[in-house]
């Protein structure tokens, strides 16, 4: 199976977040694509980061009714901070079976040659990566393994959705009925 790969700290896991995940498994070759939840991104303060089990829970809850997607606690017994090419190896040696690609927002991509081992990961993975408001042209655009896909151009933020609950602004519509329960009933954010 070839999966796609969207890492994350999906703090919280957002309707954009879901939208594109959508799109990568209905509208290219992957067959299925895994959230990759991360602990601690290493381009990240950790100040607000709510815990990893929750987070992850947040994005099991939000997937459960579509079976193309899927969440992976994989970089929770990893050693922190946690690099993407590293995932990717302890997964395909995990999963021998499936091949693997990752995909990334275009604002990513500019600073992509920062990344640990980005040669290898565009060598042996892939890019599969979507629009992004106010993204940089990048030279990896024209990268024969790297895909544009086309999606729908999203500007959600999980830190404004962060700032509207401390400020008890309405998520409605911009997370998940279940996402949105879990974070009142536990309170989060606040």
């Amino acid at each position: 199976m070839h999966i796609g790969l969207f890492f994350g700290s999906f703090n919280p896991i957002h309707i954009g977040h879901l939208i594109i995940a959508n799109t990568m498994a209905t509208s290219t070759d992957l067959e299925q694509v895994w959230f990759v939840v991360s602990p601690q991104n290493p381009f990240k303060k950790t100040k607000s980061l709510l815990h990893e089990f929750d987070r992850f829970d947040m994005v099991e809850r939000a997937i459960a009714d579509n079976s193309r997607l899927k969440a992976t606690d994989i970089e929770f017994s990893m050693p922190r901070p946690s690099y993407t090419i590293d995932t990717l190896v302890r997964l395909s040696e995990k999963y021998p079976q499936h091949t693997f690609g990752l995909i990334m927002g275009e604002d990513n991509l500019d600073q992509f040659a920062n990344w640990k081992n980005y040669d290898k990961i565009l060598e042996y993975y892939g890019l599969y990566v979507y629009p992004r408001p106010r993204a940089v042209a990048s030279p990896f655009r024209v990268h024969p393994n790297v895909r544009l896909i086309e999606s729908p151009l999203l500007d959600i933020s999980a830190t404004y959705i962060r700032d509207c609950i401390r400020t008890n602004r309405s998520i409605r519509y911009m997370v998940p009925d279940v996402v949105e329960e879990m974070i009142e009933r536990k309170r989060f954010y606040v």
